[in-house]
C-alpha cells in the first residue's frame, strides 16, 4: 500500500488528499477481523462456558463480570497511553507498525494461557495480560485511518472496518463454538483448539497489515521530552476542550453496553431463557452468528451512504431505535425464533452504529494527534462490556438466583434497553461537522475559543 502523498507533517491536522483504491481500503480494515475474533471467541462463547464451572454457581454472573472489569481496566490504561506513544515514534516502520508487531505476537502466547489454564485465578491474569497486548497493537492500529484515508473515503473506510469488526466477532464465536463438537476426557466441550486458533487468525492478520500498509504521516516532534512525558499526555485534561469528542464518547459507551449485555451473555440466555441444551446451542450459536453477519453486511455500506447524505447523527438514532425494538423482543421472546428476529433488528442497528460512529468519530478529532484521541475512545469499547456484565451480571445472580431462572436473563435485556436511550441523549449535543471545515479562528485580537469547543 503506497502513501497517500509525501509524508504529512506529524503537526499537520490536514487530511491526506489522494483517492485510495478499494483494494487499500480493505487492507486497512483487515486487522480489525483478527482483533475482534479473539474477543468474539472468548467473550462470545469461551468465558460464559468455562467461567461459571470454576467458581460457586451462585456467583457464576459476578465472576464472569470480575474477570471483564480487571481487564478493561489495564486496556483503559494501555490503548490510549500507546496510541499517544505512537503519535511520536520513529522507526524503520513507521510509527505504528512495531507496536502491533509485538501486541499480536503475545496475544497468541497469552491465548495459549487461557486455553490451558484449569483455574480462574489463572484464567483471569491470563486475560489481564491478553489485554495489554491486545491493546498495546490496537492503540496505535486505530490510528491508520486518520493518517491514510481522504476525507472523501471515510465513510466508506469506517463502513469497512464496521464490517470486518463485527465479521470478526462472529467468526470468533462461530469458531469457538466448535468447543461444543470436540469432547475432553470426562466427556464435556473442549475449547482448547478453538481458543488457540483465533490468536493464530489474529496474528496473520496482523502479519498481513504490517506487510500492505505503507504509512504516510510523519511522527510528531516530541520537543525534548521523555517518553514518560509522551505517556503522560494521552490523560492531559486538554481533552476535555474537545467537548463533541467527549459526548460522542459518552453515547458510544451506552450503545455498546447495550451490544455488550447480549454478546457477553448470549450463550447463558439461551441456556437459561430458552432452555436450550448443549447439543442444541452448538446449532443456534452459529446459526445466530450467520444472522448477525448478514444483517451487518446489509446494514453497514447502506448506513455509512446514507450518513453522508442526510448526516451521522440522524443514522446513529436510528442504529438506537432498531436496537430497542430488538431487545424488547428478546426479553419476551417465548422461543429462539422470535429471540433471532431481535437479535436481526440489533445487529442491523449495532452494524449501521459502528460504520458511521467510527466516521463521525474520525470526522472531529485532531488528526496530528489520532493515535491518543483514537486510543481514549476506545476506552469507551473496552469498558463497556464490564460495565454491561456488572449490570448484567449482578441481574443474573439476584434475579434469577442459584437455580438460573431465564428471568435472569430477559431482566437484563430489558433494562439493557435504558442503555441505549441514554446513548442517544449524549448524542444530541454532538457537532458533527468536519474539524477541517470548521472556521478558523481569529488569532489577532481577542482570544478565540478552541475549534471544537462547541
Amino acid at each position: 500500500m503506497q502513501a497517500p502523498a509525501a509524508a504529512l507533517s506529524g503537526e499537520s491536522g490536514a487530511r491526506p488528499e489522494i483517492r485510495l483504491p478499494l483494494r487499500q481500503l480493505f487492507q486497512l480494515s483487515v486487522y480489525w477481523f483478527g482483533i475482534n475474533a479473539i474477543w468474539g471467541g472468548l467473550d462470545g462463547v469461551v468465558l460464559q462456558e468455562r467461567i461459571p464451572d470454576l467458581v460457586d454457581p451462585a456467583f457464576g454472573g459476578r465472576a464472569l463480570a470480575l474477570v471483564k472489569i480487571l481487564a478493561v481496566i489495564m486496556a483503559i490504561v494501555v490503548q490510549p497511553t500507546i496510541g499517544s506513544i505512537s503519535d511520536y515514534t520513529m522507526s524503520r516502520w513507521g510509527r505504528r507498525k512495531p507496536y502491533i508487531a509485538i501486541g499480536a505476537t503475545l496475544d497468541v502466547v497469552f491465548l495459549v494461557g487461557i486455553a490451558t489454564s484449569q483455574a480462574y485465578l489463572s484464567v483471569l491474569a491470563f486475560l489481564v495480560l491478553l489485554q495489554f497486548s491486545s491493546n498495546f497493537a490496537q492503540g496505535p492500529f486505530q490510528g491508520f485511518i486518520p493518517d491514510l484515508v481522504p476525507a472523501r473515503q471515510v465513510s466508506l473506510a469506517s463502513a469497512l472496518v464496521g464490517v470486518m469488526s463485527v465479521l470478526g466477532v462472529v467468526g470468533g464465536q462461530a469458531l469457538a463454538s466448535t468447543g461444543y463438537l470436540l469432547k475432553d476426557s470426562a466427556g464435556q466441550p473442549d475449547f482448547t483448539i478453538p481458543t488457540i486458533s483465533i490468536g493464530l487468525i489474529e496474528l496473520a492478520t496482523a502479519i498481513g497489515t504490517l506487510l500492505w500498509i505503507q504509512e504516510g504521516r510523519a511522527p510528531k516532534s516530541r520537543g525534548g521530552r521523555g517518553w514518560l512525558a509522551i505517556a503522560g499526555e494521552a490523560w492531559g485534561t486538554d481533552i476535555l476542550r474537545e467537548r463533541s469528542f467527549v459526548w460522542l464518547v459518552a453515547s458510544r459507551l451506552f450503545f455498546l453496553m447495550g451490544v455488550g449485555t447480549i454478546y457477553n451473555m448470549s450463550v447463558l440466555y439461551l441456556e437459561r431463557a430458552l432452555q436450550l441444551s448443549s447439543d442444541e446451542k452448538a446449532f443456534w450459536v452459529p446459526v445466530t452468528s450467520v444472522v448477525i453477519g448478514l444483517a451487518i453486511l446489509i446494514s453497514t455500506i447502506p448506513a455509512s451512504r446514507l450518513s453522508d447524505r442526510v448526516g451521522r447523527k440522524r443514522v446513529i438514532f436510528g442504529s438506537c431505535g432498531f436496537a430497542i425494538v430488538g431487545l424488547t423482543l428478546l426479553a419476551v421472546a417465548p422461543g429462539v425464533v422470535v429471540a433471532e428476529a431481535g437479535i436481526l433488528l440489533v445487529a442491523i442497528g449495532a452494524g449501521a452504529f459502528l460504520a458511521v460512529d467510527w466516521a463521525l468519530m474520525t470526522d472531529i478529532i485532531p488528526k496530528a494527534s489520532s493515535g491518543r484521541y483514537m486510543g481514549m475512545s476506545n476506552v469507551a469499547t473496552a469498558s463497556s462490556g464490564a460495565l454491561a456484565l456488572v449490570v448484567g451480571g449482578t441481574i443474573i445472580d439476584i434475579v434469577g438466583g442459584p437455580q438460573h431462572a431465564g428471568s435472569g436473563p430477559r431482566t437484563a435485556f430489558a433494562v439493557a434497553i435504558g442503555f441505549y436511550v441514554l446513548a442517544a441523549l449524549f448524542l444530541r449535543p454532538v457537532d458533527e461537522r468536519r474539524r477541517e471545515d470548521l472556521p478558523v479562528p481569529e488569532m489577532a485580537g481577542s482570544a478565540a475559543p478552541a475549534a471544537a469547543e462547541f
